[in-house]
């Protein structure tokens, strides 16, 4: 299996583009074109992942965490990462990361962690930067349909809880065939009219390109004429955090026993609990503390992330309860998310869970 088609996969669901300024997802190590018949999942890269890969015949390891986060301007083994690096290049092991990417999608992160906690009607808290787009084109009676599905196909049409999104009417186009063309109808140097459909649909920004290259390889013109239209509008389905609901209210002590279950947390750490049952859930994996407001805003019962800061407990006193259920903790779903979805995608090639991936914080 060639690494390409392996991030070609994480990046049609979790797009690169969806990272925050301060990542570094994406291949790390290795080439696009090298050829591995096993790859191995964790959520960091660390001696003993590496060594791992090194054992079960892994030549590409799949991470959350960026094994290199900030900018290495030599290689001399001087500290941890320079180690790892230098070690999977000499073994002939690629790394992937997929972090902030995934955190910002709808189907990442935090909505394998909503599942883990027993959330339904889920959404995402805060929704991101990541823009929308309108494309109208113009095409044949004949091929209109053949056009709409490429399109669809491609990302566009989504909104909400809805896709195959779109709007047609008809209409009369005209042009001329110059010298050196070869129209799909009408003859060089005579005017012609078409009927014709203008053809308009959604497209989140991050998708817009393999849109237009969808529409333009379906359309049956030499030069298909199309328009992008910026909109204003918010894409709701990519964006930090999310907030759902429990199917029943839920007394706090025993839904905080459940998260604290669910996840395998050693503690829970959190404010004053509040003076009601829990019916809405916010949650962030990893690091959330920014997120705070927004979940109270949006009248969260609780609020689920970690890195909390200790002036951050403060906030929201009797209102909303703040839980910190640590960073590896709200993460290490990811793994098995990973799994369950190139498994689907390529059920014949040999994936492995990582056994030697664990929280490097202990408590005594």
């Amino acid at each position: 299996m060639l690494v390409k088609k392996i991030s070609q996969c994480l990046e049609e669901l979790f797009p690169v583009s969806l990272q925050e300024s301060y990542d570094n997802s994406g291949l790390l190590i290795g080439s696009q074109n090298k050829d591995v018949s096993k790859a191995l999942i964790t959520l960091d890269v660390t001696h003993d992942v590496l060594d791992e890969a090194i054992d079960q015949g892994c030549g590409l390891i799949i991470a959350h965490h960026p094994l290199i986060f900030s900018g290495l301007k030599k290689l001399t083994g001087d500290n941890i990462t320079e180690e790892i690096v230098i070690k999977a290049i000499q073994s002939d092991i690629a790394v992937y990361a997929v972090h902030t990417n995934m955190d910002n999608s709808i189907g990442g992160v935090n909505s394998i962690l909503s599942q883990k906690l027993g959330l339904t009607n889920t959404r995402i808290l805060s929704p991101g930067n990541s823009g929308l787009s309108k494309v109208v084109c113009f095409c044949p009676v004949s091929h209109l349909e053949t056009v709409q599905q490429s399109m669809f196909l491609a990302g566009a049409g989504n909104i909400g809880n809805y896709d195959s999104c779109s709007y047609f009417s008809g209409g009369t186009g005209t042009f001329r065939a110059l010298s050196g063309s070869n129209p799909f109808v009408g003859e060089q140097d005579k005017l012609h009219k078409e009927e014709e459909f203008r053809l308009e649909t959604i497209v989140p920004d991050y998708k817009l390109n393999a849109v237009v290259r969808a529409m333009i390889k379906s359309h049956p013109y030499e030069e298909p004429a199309y328009d992008i239209y910026k909109l204003q509008n918010k894409h709701n389905t990519t964006g930090s955090g999310m907030i759902g609901e429990l199917e029943v209210e839920t007394d706090i002590v025993e839904y905080l026993k459940y998260v604290k279950s669910s996840l395998n947390v050693a503690y829970l750490k959190h404010n004053e609990l509040i003076n009601r049952k829990v019916k809405k859930v916010a949650v962030c994996g990893g690091s959330g503390s920014f997120l705070i407001n927004n979940a109270a805003k949006q009248g969260a019962d609780i609020f689920i992330s970690s890195d909390i800061k200790y002036h951050d407990f403060f906030e929201h006193l009797g209102n909303m309860t703040i839980v910190d259920a640590g960073h590896f903790e709200t993460e290490h779903p990811v793994k098995e998310l990973l799994y369950s979805i190139l498994k689907e995608k390529f059920p014949n090639f040999a994936l492995q869970i990582s056994k030697k991936n664990a929280s490097p914080i202990s408590f005594l």
